[in-house]
């Protein structure tokens, strides 16, 4: 069984949680792509099989969630699970649809955001949270991100909350974006709640909950349905069998990637460089 299943993750769960029981359900190797935090829900593509290959085309993807912004508190980690570290009153200026309909405005586009320290991101070998446990300084260089579109979903006035829509490119960090918010609209604030909804074309409507994967309530995206709208080369049975022994054929076609068939039959991926046709993915 190689392919994608789109898994609904529940909160109170890592992402590694996940991937060991879908490994015992299915006896198979089982990754993951895009981390959701223990408290987060939503989207986490599981790779079965051959499917595992497929990680290098989809760390790129674009992601869209649904969050939750509690004003008048800042905790050190950026979400519900960290330690009250200030508080400020939060008036009703700071819940005005239009303040905050202006504050999403000047967030849209490309920028630099700073990694949470309370974060898996690497510095050094080691994982920001680690330093942040240990009460160790380190240097956290900011990434560049891009914020497609911001849209209010909902303001609830007597829980000081915001409801809100993100799209945006890998590596943003909507913890770090919900501080930001309440920065700019004049408080403190943190993340109460998110929901990935969407990782590239993997939407939350498509996904199971790993009960459903158990009872073995799931249809599998292939890895030929994965590379659907790419262009497809037929080989001989000869180029076939010097394509699987890893000699590069020659093809004049654009660089790109290429399913592969032989009789019909799907064989895997290849990818074209220089008019060269190299194997990558052979189921």
């Amino acid at each position: 069984m190689d392919g994608i299943v789109i898994i609904n993750k529940p909160k109170q769960q890592t992402s590694h949680d996940i991937v060991r029981k879908a490994k015992k359900i299915l006896n198979e190797k089982v990754g993951h792509t895009g981390t959701l935090d223990p408290n987060a829900t939503g989207v986490l593509p599981l790779l079965i099989g051959k499917g595992t290959e497929l990680s290098k085309y989809l760390i790129n993807h674009d992601k869209t969630y649904e969050a939750i912004l509690q004003l008048g508190e800042k905790r050190d980690t950026g979400d519900v699970e960290g330690k009250i570290i200030e508080q400020k009153n939060v008036t009703e200026k700071y819940l005005n649809t239009e303040n905050i309909n202006s504050v999403f405005k000047t967030l849209i586009g490309k920028q630099e955001q700073i990694p949470p320290i309370y974060s898996a991101l690497k510095v050094n070998g080691k994982k920001l949270y680690e330093y942040a446990r240990n009460g160790e300084n380190v240097k956290i260089e900011p990434r560049q991100i891009e914020i497609y579109s911001l849209e209010l979903l909902n303001v609830d006035n007597i829980n000081k909350t915001i409801h809100f829509k993100v799209e945006c490119s890998k590596g943003t960090y909507i913890r770090t974006l919900c501080e930001g918010i309440a920065e700019r609209l004049g408080t403190v604030g943190y993340m109460k709640e998110l929901n990935r909804t969407r990782v590239g074309d993997f939407y939350i409507e498509n996904s199971i909950t790993i009960e459903q994967l158990e009872q073995s309530q799931y249809q599998i995206i292939t890895i030929e349905q994965f590379f659907k709208d790419e262009e497809f080369i037929n080989l001989t049975e000869k180029g076939l069998k010097l394509f699987l022994n890893g000699v590069q054929l020659t093809y004049h076609l654009v660089d790109g990637i290429y399913r592969i068939y032989q009789d019909d039959k799907f064989i895997g991926i290849g990818t074209i460089k220089n008019e060269l046709l190299k194997r990558d993915i052979i189921i």
